[in-house]
């Protein structure tokens, strides 16, 4: 196993040098410019003249590239041209905000997508599995935007239960040492700030795992399905076991490699779609930051976070890889 982990360690290295050197031309060659984009009005020939040697975007692309790539092995991914700010400090500040609101979508989508793939499964050609699939479809067609726009108009507005932007209360005053706002709570001794930050995270959590919900509820169906009649699950129930020993060691434990599976995927996925539902609660994560560096053409930090975004999005894959063996004795990573 630990061999397995430090082969899948170095591959990070091609994998994500392969993804830096694509990413790094394409960005350079989309229409307009990072200098036009931040001056706006002002971007007169001497002045673009002037960003674009300040930022180094007037030397040729391989040179800029290997600057990056140099600055990168440092930790250094640049200065953002749209906040003056180094990268690096930009994403840590703003990267716990995503990671919370992440962390939200995926355990509101896991907690109620096995129970219903799990019943939809157990109840296969039901009215009722028809109805978790017929629903389960729904959730993944409604764009996040629109179902984010639709709780805050419901809990929000209307009902007034919920907040409706933001991470805390502005009249909330209290430290976060972490920038983790639901663990600074408790930190700090005060856990109204902890429930507060979460009643945030409730409405843009379930806009955001909405989608993941209704693609792991069909994956649990379809792998529950795909053990209940086999030899084992048949000889469990001739000996006599319960229906909860036969539910949670024989079928669910068989039945969760693709489970898992799409469970780590759909996590590195959230961190893309967090940039549409931070935009639409106001939120001050690493998705409105990216989406105003796309629109100026802020080359080093879109560069910094989709790099970032990727070695996130390997080492939950990797801990996917390694919970195989853990769940099924007969995976074995040599």
């Amino acid at each position: 196993m630990l061999r397995f982990i430090v082969r899948r360690l170095l591959l990070l290295v091609p994998i994500l040098l392969g993804l830096s050197l694509m990413l790094f031309f394409w960005v350079h060659n989309l229409p307009g410019g990072t200098a036009e984009a931040i001056l706006g009005e002002k971007a007169t020939p001497e002045k673009i003249a002037q960003f674009n040697h300040a930022y180094g975007l007037d030397r040729p692309l391989h040179e800029q590239y290997w600057l990056f790539l140099k600055r990168a092995v440092h930790l250094d991914l640049g200065v953002s041209a749209t906040t003056q700010q180094p990268v690096l400090d930009e994403i840590n500040r703003r990267f716990p905000a995503t990671i919370e609101l992440s962390v939200v979508a995926i355990i509101f989508a896991v907690a109620i997508a096995i129970p219903l793939g799990y019943l939809a499964a157990r109840r296969y050609g039901s009215w009722l599995d028809q109805v978790l699939i017929s629903g389960s479809l729904l959730g993944v067609v409604i764009p996040v935007f629109v179902l984010g726009y639709l709780l805050k108009y419901v809990f929000a507005i209307k009902l007034g239960i919920l907040p409706d932007s933001g991470r805390q209360d502005v009249r909330l005053v209290t430290s976060h040492p972490t920038g983790f706002y639901i663990l600074d709570g408790f930190l700090v001794g005060d856990p109204g700030a902890s429930w507060d930050a979460f009643k945030h995270l409730i409405l843009p959590g379930i806009a955001l795992g909405t989608i993941p919900l209704a693609i792991i509820t069909r994956i649990t169906r379809a792998a529950v399905l795909d053990v209940v009649n086999e030899d084992y699950v048949r000889t469990a129930q001739a000996k006599g076991l319960t229906n909860r020993v036969i539910r949670n060691q024989h079928i669910l434990r068989n039945g969760m490699l693709p489970v898992v599976t799409i469970i780590g995927l759909q996590a590195g996925l959230l961190l893309s779609g967090a940039i549409l539902t931070e935009t639409v609660f106001a939120i001050p994560g690493m998705g409105s930051f990216v989406k105003d560096a796309i629109f100026n053409h802020d080359y080093s930090t879109i560069q910094g976070f989709v790099l970032f975004s990727a070695i996130i999005y390997v080492l939950i894959n990797l801990l996917v890889d390694i919970s195989y063996g853990l769940l099924d004795p007969r995976v074995r990573v040599r």
